[in-house]
């Protein structure tokens, strides 16, 4: 197993109108969840938070409900659904993703929210420092903006004689332009060619991976965004079909049949947002409770993809690899 080691900020107190009561003994917590994504493409997620919960002490149904709400991979749906949480009278909100959380926090600024979330979340204006969230929000991110320069070394690393890499990105999301602004410095640290290829919606991928054919793209790298999470299987097939080795920012694309994963375990995020619930539910500020981000990350290769895309990795970086699937 690999272990990760979480930092954070030093404990700040910041002046804030936000009451956080402890949850009277005998009375059941109401979680609200937001996510980004389906009930099933959830699950994994939810499930170790729920252990972890259960791990402190809270038995559900006993000492707390979750409340669920699922934006499908619609991140346009996700501030009606928060409004709803609100309106169901949760006593926390945990979001998934940047958009969930600005739509947590356009939704109330009197209900503690935690986030997990892989983008940047002073890039994406969720707050403005890690150590002192201030406000009703306070989580774990995975700063995933800051990965993808990692993302590309790890792409070379796995397929050296590529040089010219398409990177499927959603030009609404709020990870892509961070991305954008340090491409032409990644690219040429790399003597990598990028090219930006745009999809809004799932209709658009088939249109996106001909274009990256037309290009002659010899790799792939897949930006971060919510509507790829809910269409990763039919990213993974279109990759495979057109043979383009690529590199994901989520575990589930590789579980799905994707080559390669570098980034941070977010199961493992969940479990340490469910601390954050426990501290909150226990009467805790979120503004005195620093985000948290990981410093180990991990790498998966999945062997069983480089074969049917006819590739062969070399050795010296599959070393390199937290855990290789045969």
């Amino acid at each position: 197993m690999v272990r990760r080691a979480f930092l954070a900020g030093a404990a700040a107190l910041l002046a804030t109108p936000l009451i956080v009561r402890a949850q009277p003994p005998g009375n059941t917590a109401r979680i609200g969840r937001l996510s980004p994504l389906s009930a099933e493409g959830d699950a994994p997620f939810m499930n170790a938070f729920r252990q972890a919960l259960q791990e402190l002490g809270w038995v559900e149904d006993r000492r707390f409900t979750m409340v669920s709400r699922f934006a499908e991979g619609r991140a346009d749906r996700l501030p009606q659904l928060a409004a709803s949480l609100v309106q169901a009278g949760v006593d926390v909100i945990l979001t998934g993703s940047t958009p969930g959380a600005m739509a947590a926090l356009k939704a109330t600024s009197r209900i503690p929210i935690v986030m997990v979330t892989t983008g940047d979340p002073i890039g994406g204006g969720i707050v403005t420092s890690l150590a002192r969230p201030g406000g009703n929000l306070t989580g774990v991110t995975a700063l995933g903006g800051e990965l993808s320069a990692k993302r590309l070394e790890a792409l070379k690393g796995a397929v050296p004689s590529a040089r010219r890499v398409a990177v499927l990105a959603n030009p609404i999301a709020p990870y892509t332009g961070p991305f954008l602004a340090e491409r032409e410095a990644v690219a040429r640290d790399l003597g990598l060619k990028l090219r930006i290829v745009e999809a809004r919606v799932p209709g658009e991928l088939e249109a996106a991976f001909a274009e990256m054919a037309r290009e002659q793209a010899e790799a792939l790298m897949v930006l971060t965004d919510v509507m790829f999470i809910s269409e990763r299987r039919a990213i993974v097939e279109l990759a495979t079909r057109r043979r383009l080795p690529a590199v994901y920012f989520d575990r589930q694309f590789v579980d799905a049949g994707g080559l390669m994963f570098y980034g941070a375990s977010l199961a493992h995020l969940y479990r340490r947002a469910a601390v954050f619930v426990d501290k909150i539910l226990k009467g805790a500020r979120p503004a005195d409770l620093p985000i948290e981000q990981p410093t180990t990350f991990e790498l998966v290769v999945n062997l069983r993809a480089a074969r049917v895309l006819g590739l062969k990795i070399p050795p010296a970086f599959l070393l390199r690899a937290d855990q290789v699937i045969e």
